[in-house]
């Protein structure tokens, strides 16, 4: 207690404090608020099917999405979340310790404002229930440990050792962390890669791959991932194919998307941060471009100092390798963002430089920034909640102006409504004690119909698509054993009209007709309907497959 009463007289260390907690509530607030994605539903399914690993990602974030649900009981946007928000608090915790090592306080204040601010790390990583969000904190502590085990020897004149380095019982706990990392998503591969690039080009610290250490850390690294490596095993490394299969082109290269990619990471970084986050981390490139070049004699204030180096064996990778992958197929936003993660770093150092300068300027720099993507990200909650911005919506602002019909958020289900439905109809009540089993036609409808049923109703869940599509449902049961069991059949409006759908279950059901519709309102309007249909008697085994 007294250790913290001293480390909170600090004004530097209390504004710390504020950056960290003010961010905790807020997005707390985003997350009891804004309905459930389809994704974070669907990551739901896998907290109630826990395995060694899944057909879309490695394990963890089973037990990050059920931690909150298994801890108060209930089952809900905000439960579901609880674990993504404790994550993020930590992997920014880390994140400021990193800099703090490695450059100044001043820096890490810098680097965790900045990594608090940008909105595709509020969101991506410290609100959703995604991978990316255990995947973050795992990245965040391997960073640390990195910069301990490898930058931990100063010298006179410098930060740290540029000389000498001694391998310690730090690189097992790194092994360690960064297999937890893989085991939250794959990108923690690439993250084993850059600390093994680093070592490689940084010439003190090749000695690594002689130590003990190293190849004790191997092994650990082995074991931690050892899950992954068992499912897929046990599954024909279907796991491991359809996600490598990603990176294989299937069209023509486009260097125009590869711009439209660098502008989308921009804006989803948000402007004022996205583009200095790009000139920070393609700078010391250029410079050794310009170098070569030119001939110039490489100096040692030209050359990358071992701290810097570090970041972006960690950092590019990703972010160069994602946007380069862009030119021939469509890459996700979150892909490339725990490059840029580690890019705050640099981008913490250069804001002290610049404060040097004008310190009014920095101040309204990130002042501004936070106060524009905090409005909007607020604005946004409220359209995807309340409908401000829908016409027509009894909260719209100026009679709304965006038809319902044109609409894209209009899909996501407010499942608190959904589960009256199911709760207080007879009709459902009644179809679901007579019902063997559920099934939709889309793997991501099935984690909203799932929540939405905890705690009306203990019914298994499965996914029935035309264009095999099934994801893990296609390993969380056996094809055979529904047959001759009754169902229920549900979908949401941009399905129902389907005639292929209807065909191919009717061809697999003795009969199936419809006997409810759930209507979904938003600011007072119907902007969606749930489809229930009675499926009876189902006749043989509907195909099961993974393919996409």
């Amino acid at each position: 207690m007294q250790i913290a009463q001293k480390w909170l007289t600090s004004k530097a260390n209390q504004s710390v404090l504020i950056l960290l907690v003010g961010g905790l509530l807020f997005r707390a607030i985003i997350a009891f608020w804004l309905y459930p994605t389809f994704d974070e539903a669907y990551y739901y399914l896998y907290s109630l099917h826990l395995n060694w690993s899944y057909f879309d990602h490695p394990a963890i974030v089973a037990f990050t999405t059920g931690f909150g649900t298994w801890l108060t009981g209930d089952v809900s946007q905000f439960t579901i979340r609880l674990g993504a928000i404790l994550c993020h608090t930590g992997s920014l915790i880390f994140l400021y310790l990193t800099s703090q090592k490695i450059f100044s306080p001043k820096a890490a204040y810098f680097t965790l404002a900045i990594a608090t601010i940008c909105p595709i790390f509020q969101i991506g990583f410290g609100i959703l229930s995604l991978p990316d969000s255990p995947l973050m904190f795992f990245w965040s502590a391997s960073l640390y440990c990195a910069v301990t085990e490898f930058l931990r020897q100063p010298l006179q004149n410098e930060s740290y050792s540029s000389n000498s380095y001694t391998p310690s019982y730090r690189l097992a706990i790194l092994g360690i962390l960064v297999g937890l990392a893989c085991n939250s998503k794959y990108h923690g591969f690439i993250l084993g890669l850059g600390l093994l690039g680093f070592c490689l080009t940084s010439p003190p610290h090749r000695v690594v791959v002689r130590s003990p250490w190293a190849w004790f850390s191997l092994g650990l690294f082995i074991i931690t991932i050892s899950p992954i490596v068992f499912w897929n095993m046990q599954h024909d490394w279907v796991s491991f194919s359809f996600q490598s299969a990603r990176a294989v082109p299937k069209t023509g290269y486009n260097l125009l998307n590869v711009l439209l990619v660098y502008l989308a990471q921009v804006a989803y970084l948000f402007p004022t941060l996205g583009f200095p986050l790009w000139r920070v981390s393609l700078q010391p490139i250029l410079r050794k471009i310009k170098q070569i070049f030119t001939q110039k004699p490489i100096t040692y204030q030209d050359n990358f100092k071992t701290e810097k180096l570090l970041i972006l064996w960690v950092s590019l990778p990703l972010i160069l390798g994602f946007t380069f992958i862009g030119g021939y197929r469509q890459i996700l936003p979150a892909w490339t963002m725990p490059g840029f993660w580690g890019i705050t770093l640099l981008l913490g150092q250069q804001a002290v430089i610049w404060e040097q300068k004008s310190r009014l300027w920095v101040r309204r720099w990130l002042l501004g920034s936070g106060i524009m993507v905090v409005s909007i990200v607020l604005i946004l909650l409220l359209q995807l909640t309340l409908g401000i911005f829908q016409k027509p919506s009894q909260y719209a602002l100026l009679g709304g102006f965006l038809p319902v019909q044109n609409d894209p958020s209009t899909e996501l289900i407010d499942i608190q409504q959904l589960r009256r439905s199911f709760s207080e109809s007879p009709i459902l009540k009644t179809a679901l004690q007579n019902s063997s089993f559920i099934f939709t036609n889309r793997y991501y409808l099935g984690g909203p119909i799932a929540m939405s049923l905890e705690p009306v109703v203990q019914i298994p869940i499965t996914c029935f698509d035309i264009g095999n599509d099934n994801r893990g449902f296609a390993f969380w049961s056996r094809a055979e054993q529904w047959v001759g069991k009754d169902a229920l059949y549900i979908t949401t409006a941009p399905f129902n009209l389907r005639q292929d759908l209807m065909a191919s279950y009717r061809n697999h059901f003795r009969s199936v007709e419809e006997i409810e519709q759930i209507v979904i309102r938003r600011g007072g309007v119907a902007v969606n309907i749930v489809y229930v249909y009675q499926a009876k008697t189902l006749l043989k085994p509907y195909p099961r497959s993974y393919g996409v």
